[in-house]
């Protein structure tokens, strides 16, 4: 489905643009699209000199999930001193939070489509276990202890 975009990335930028197709939930569980997200990023930077690229122009892009995943190997490669460093990560309307489903980006965009909170309960539900059962418990917060709520507060708080 992203054939399109991705050809017109490259050819408008002159660039070269790798997709990764990677495993999808629910029937392939978190950490599964993570690692084939990361596996295949390394794999090309490790074999930059066959696809002609300069590898200081390195930059990760997703959106939505992709997005989240983008961001996840944009994290993990940061420490790694044998590979190019990344210059860049694009995401677009990223799933990055999934401690608190009430702030007031979920309340006040609520009847938004695609940004329906109870989307984005359901689909990182599927993303990290497979199944929807427990929707209700993270809408409500729930799913959160305590302790994490209080260390993440500073960066995930209606404040």
């Amino acid at each position: 489905s992203y054939e399109k975009i991705c050809r017109y990335i490259a050819r408008e930028s002159k660039s070269v643009v790798v997709s990764v197709g990677y495993r999808l939930a629910p029937e392939h569980k978190y950490p599964a699209a993570y690692e084939d997200c990361l596996n295949a990023t390394i794999y090309f930077m490790k074999n930059i000199e066959h696809y002609g690229v300069d590898p200081a122009r390195i930059i990760v892009c997703g959106d939505s999930a992709g997005g989240n995943l983008a961001a996840a190997v944009s994290q993990t490669l940061a420490g790694r001193s044998d590979l190019p460093k990344l210059r860049a990560q694009i995401l677009i309307y990223p799933g990055l939070q999934a401690l608190d489903f009430n702030l007031p980006s979920y309340q006040q965009n609520q009847g938004v489509p695609l940004l329906f909170r109870e989307h984005a309960a359901f689909f990182a539900l599927l993303y990290l276990n497979g199944d929807a059962l427990h929707m209700q418990e993270v809408l409500d917060g729930s799913h959160i202890p305590p302790a994490m709520r209080l260390k993440y507060r500073k960066w995930v708080s209606p404040d």
